[in-house]
């Protein structure tokens, strides 16, 4: 059985951020860009929760709460549905409560301020103040795909103000060795840059645009 991902990993990764973590794993696992944070401070890393629930209903999302573990980020495939807030500020007090890391949610929710004053971090597709039934099953646990994306349970989600990033359970380590050589290059590029270096120069382009008449 695998061992739990430790919390340094998990905090080195959320300052690295999205973006990084996304390009130091080869340009993958990113979610598309509907997918934000509703307020632009939050940052979340953890192991993924994930949920497949019924679009409009959050019935899924009370069980998945008896179920879900401190650190846990909850990953709900809600069908992209964003004529109901599935998930508000009742909801945010129980995942405080829990030690819930955040939540990811292929739909919308409502209660953004209160989420937001709480300081739990939900990144969502939407919001929505239409309320939800509480009717119909759906599955914890299991493989679920936003997008191009399939989350595997315990898959490590890296989310900031640029968007969420998957990080597949088996490639953490090695993700995260690539994302400090690709954080350290960048630091390079930075100073070189504040010494009058260029973009171009760095990047080895001249030929680029030589062959494109780019002069």
């Amino acid at each position: 059985m695998d061992q739990p991902v430790s919390i340094e990993t998990l905090h080195a990764l959320r300052q690295l951020g999205a973006a990084t973590v996304h390009e130091a794993q080869g340009g993958k696992g990113a979610l598309d860009s509907g997918i934000k944070p509703i307020a632009a401070h939050m940052r979340l890393a953890g192991p993924a929760f994930t949920v497949d629930a019924r679009p409009a209903d959050n019935l899924m999302l009370h069980y998945a709460m008896l179920k879900a573990q401190p650190g846990d980020v909850l990953v709900v495939d809600a069908k992209g549905f964003l004529e109901a807030g599935v998930w508000g500020d009742v909801f945010t007090e129980q995942a405080l409560r829990i030690g819930l890391a955040g939540l990811v949610i292929h739909g919308a929710v409502r209660d953004a301020a209160a989420m937001t004053e709480a300081g739990f971090p939900v990144f969502s597709r939407g919001l929505s103040i239409k309320g939800t039934g509480k009717h119909q099953p759906g599955r914890i646990n299991v493989t679920v795909t936003i997008g191009d994306v399939s989350i595997n349970p315990g898959d490590i989600i890296v989310g900031d103000q640029d968007g969420v990033v998957v990080v597949q359970r088996h490639e953490v380590e090695e993700v995260l060795a690539k994302s400090r050589q690709r954080e350290d290059k960048e630091a390079h590029f930075r100073q070189q840059i504040r010494n009058g270096a260029t973009t171009v120069e760095l990047l080895g382009l001249e030929e680029t645009l030589r062959r494109l008449e780019l002069n």
